[in-house]
């Protein structure tokens, strides 16, 4: 292995992607101490200029949480891996060259991170008990088929069903790596709520994508968050979303 090659991918098929989560309140004092460490200065100035704790400790603990979990599958120490923003600001590993990419996501109580073998990646994360005025932004942002879907829908259920269509078009528009150079209202999800439904995604001429290259998740993590995923399924085979709860973010 050279400085420029992290080496065989292990435990981590190509048929697989791998769900990390962890929740920020959880983590033990000595942990952040000890990740703190394998963090750049960049990183840590980044973590430092977030006013309320809750955000710094969240900031520390997405960056220890990368770090270590990419070092799950190659034999690369933490705190070697150097990483870049893309032109629309997606962050992408920039040494050692590495055949990983991973996506993260974070909201109150809970940070996600989705790691694949070569298959470019998205997830979006969020409390179902945070506030939103869902109606009025899908009305203004979402395609006119979404915002219809969301006005039939019933009063009770129609907060999940918004943060359904938002995480999933969050999901996609991180996947693709062009952030909101995608116009919300170019793509549109189809929902069907029967059990096993495939999620369907359609695309405008504009963004110049087949849909079917693509594979949507959308699930639960615990009892207060919903994940949506999107992953590049190429045409072929289902991709497994394998769970996996980081109990420590440091070995």
């Amino acid at each position: 292995m050279t400085a420029r090659d992290a080496g065989p991918v292990r435990g981590l098929d190509d048929g697989e992607a791998h769900l990390w989560w962890v929740c920020p309140d959880e983590v033990e004092p000595t942990q952040l101490e000890r990740g703190r460490r394998l963090l750049t200065a960049a990183e840590l100035d980044r973590v430092s200029r977030f006013r309320r704790a809750s955000d710094r400790r969240s900031c520390l603990v997405t960056r220890i949480l990368l770090r270590t979990t990419l070092s799950r599958y190659v034999e690369v120490a933490p705190e070697r891996w150097r990483f870049r923003a893309n032109a629309y600001g997606r962050p992408e590993i920039d040494s050692p060259a590495c055949p990983l990419r991973f996506n993260l996501s974070h909201t109150e109580g809970l940070i996600v991170c989705l790691v694949s073998r070569e298959r470019d990646v998205g997830v979006d994360v969020e409390a179902t008990t945070r506030p939103h005025r869902g109606l009025e932004v899908a009305e203004r942002y979402f395609s006119p088929r979404e915002a219809a879907a969301l006005r039939a829908t019933g009063a009770s259920v129609q907060p999940e069903r918004f943060l359904q269509f938002w995480t999933l078009k969050e999901s996609y528009i991180k996947a693709r790596g062009l952030g909101l150079a995608i116009p919300l209202a170019a793509f549109t999800f189809e929902l069907d709520q029967r059990p096993g439904s495939p999620i369907r995604l359609h695309t405008e001429p504009s963004l110049d994508d087949d849909p079917a290259r693509w594979q949507f998740t959308l699930e639960r993590l615990g009892a207060g968050h919903l994940v949506a995923t999107a992953i590049e399924g190429r045409g072929g085979p289902e991709v497994a979303i394998v769970r996996r709860q980081a109990t420590e973010i440091v070995s």
